[in-house]
């Protein structure tokens, strides 16, 4: 009989357990649900958006991280890549702007210009890359990644947030992308981790919305003399 009554037990304990598992993976589905919901809604309302910007790149083989920080402008555009804009002026003055999936990154003291494909950004030009998951639309997303919810998260300017988890279903430059989006459906930070393990996240602060921007203040001028190189 005691056998019986722990065997007993035991099943309570296992359906318990399962049916638990069940209610917070439903509680977790409806969380990422309305999430993707706030998301979309800040998505069809950003028209324009200007913030500060702080980059950090870590080098998993040296183990060091560098930190870049300047100002940003986003044009989000239907149907298009978003025009971007970033003026680095820590620890160097660098201007990276990104235009119909070209970007082209000016270091003044150099006089260099480097130019090449969005998507095969490096140093620098990578702050593009994590700031391309605010124009995709929640289809986009779900279609191209597995989505995971990971829980409220504090962002190091202090805000609240919530914490996702995004692996591509299909082969491409990265293994694992991270957001951490405010209550306003808004991603403040991203985190893109290579496959190599090297990782550039990107915080965005100080956000103004809606901002009058023109193409123009996207463009940048090189001056006379200024040396390109192919990224």
């Amino acid at each position: 009989m005691k056998s019986f009554t722990r065997l007993s037990l035991a099943a309570i304990a296992v359906t318990l357990f399962f049916n638990a598992f069940c209610v917070t993976e439903t509680k977790a589905q409806g969380v990422l649900n309305e999430i993707l919901k706030r998301m979309e809604v800040n998505r069809n309302t950003m028209k324009t958006l200007r913030s500060n910007v702080k980059m950090v790149k870590y080098n998993s083989q040296l183990k060091e991280s560098d930190t870049t920080e300047g100002t940003s402008i986003y044009l989000p555009l239907k149907g298009r890549d978003a025009l971007v804009r970033i003026d680095w002026t820590k620890p160097v003055e660098e201007k990276l702007a990104v235009v119909n999936g070209e970007y082209i990154l000016f270091r003044p003291r150099l006089k260099q210009a480097i130019v090449g494909k969005a998507k095969d950004a490096k140093g620098n030009g990578k702050a593009n890359g994590a700031l391309s998951f605010m124009n995709m639309s929640k289809e986009q997303l779900k279609s191209n990644y597995t989505i995971k919810y990971l829980g409220q998260e504090n962002v190091s300017d202090g805000t609240l947030t919530w914490h996702l988890e995004l692996t591509p279903k299909a082969a491409t430059n990265f293994k694992i992308a991270e957001l951490w989006v405010d209550q306003n459906g808004m991603p403040i930070q991203a985190k893109v981790i290579e496959n190599n393990n090297d990782t550039t996240t990107v915080l965005l602060s100080n956000i103004r919305k809606n901002e009058t921007v023109n193409v123009g203040d996207i463009a940048i001028k090189l001056p006379p003399g200024t040396k390109k190189i192919s990224g």
